[in-house]
């Protein structure tokens, strides 16, 4: 058991973000834990992308390639993904917390008899006591994630069985490749002697995909506005100063259960996780449900008219007062004094 296995997501052709994020943190984990990172990646002419996994510091590529992997399918990406991980023995797989992950990683972890955290936030490797057994436990990996509607951060380890297996939460981690690639050797997966008629008893007939109109998480400004704003037409505000400054519009839960704002613009433990350059937190209180998925923002301005919002215990910067004042000053300034 010294390896790490990353579960590869594709999507029309490409790699997807989680999964880049989710190999910058197990090349981490990896260095820590003195072993090798390695990938897991099922399609059709799939083969091309092996130099970006390398990039990202991947030194062996499991490759199942066959016209009729296309597209996701339980059956058949469940049974290679649990054939590769009982010959490899890794001591870690993760996969991206994804409609895709979340359907194959409790697929291959009930085959494998092995625990499953779902929704990590955080990944870090540490020991453990057993002070009843007494024993320790070295290199065991933290999953860290939200319980309880947010209130509280679970730890969760697993430490007598493998894998040590966990679904990460999109946005969450930093993506960031290597200056030089790693060699990554191919080990081409023969899908003959894996997979049979059965495994294909589901076939997908069309694919209809519809282009997402919203994207928050790729704004490097964003203008986001909580229950405090009032009223979905009071959300226009928000949407001049985005326009101004080039950003999008976001909002927490409460705003978008109020109806004040579509479900796609939901930034926080049930929405969207983000990290723009700036984040203006309008009428947001600032409950952990939101922050954790926009505290890793470069700067915070927060504009609330209660002074002790918990808002501004990570705000940068935190202006008290009523955002239907504040912002048309702020459009106000930005368009004297930009060219």
């Amino acid at each position: 058991m010294n390896n790490i296995i990353v579960y590869i997501e594709t999507d029309n052709g490409k790699v997807c973000d989680v999964s880049l994020e989710l190999l910058t943190k197990a090349r981490s984990l990896s260095v820590q834990l003195g072993c090798k990172l390695e990938a897991i990646l099922i399609g059709q002419a799939v083969e091309p992308l092996v130099p970006l996994l390398a990039n990202y510091g991947v030194t062996k590529a499991h490759i199942a390639d066959d016209k009729r992997l296309e597209n996701y399918l339980t059956l058949p990406y469940s049974e290679i993904a649990i054939s590769i991980i009982k010959k490899e023995n890794p001591q870690i797989v993760l996969f991206g917390a994804t409609s895709i992950g979340r359907d194959l990683a409790p697929r291959v972890s009930g085959a494998l008899n092995s625990g499953l955290t779902a929704d990590c936030t955080s990944l870090e490797i540490g020991s453990h006591t057993d002070n009843k057994a007494a024993k320790t436990y070295e290199n065991l990996l933290y999953q860290i994630r939200p319980a309880f509607g947010g209130n509280i951060i679970a730890t969760i380890i697993n430490p007598d069985h493998r894998p040590q297996m966990a679904t990460v939460r999109e946005g969450v981690m930093k993506s960031e490749p290597l200056r030089r690639p790693t060699e990554c050797e191919v080990c081409k997966v023969d899908v003959e002697k894996i997979l049979n008629d059965t495994h294909f008893i589901v076939k997908i007939i069309e694919r209809h995909i519809e282009e997402k109109k919203i994207d928050i998480k790729s704004s490097s400004i964003l203008i986001a506005g909580g229950f405090g704003v009032g009223s979905k037409e009071n959300f226009d505000l928000l949407y001049e100063l985005a326009k101004v400054l080039g950003g999008e519009v976001g909002a927490s839960r409460a705003a978008v259960d109020a109806g004040f704002v579509d479900h796609a613009r939901q930034i926080g433990q049930t929405g969207v996780t983000v990290r723009p350059k700036l984040y203006i937190a309008v009428g947001i209180s600032g409950q952990i449900q939101h922050t954790a998925g926009m505290d890793q923002s470069a700067m915070i301005i927060s504009i609330n008219t209660d002074a002790s919002a918990p808002i501004n215990q990570i705000a940068d910067y935190a202006i008290t007062g009523d955002f239907s004042e504040v912002i048309p000053r702020m459009i106000k300034a930005y368009k004297n004094n930009s060219k």
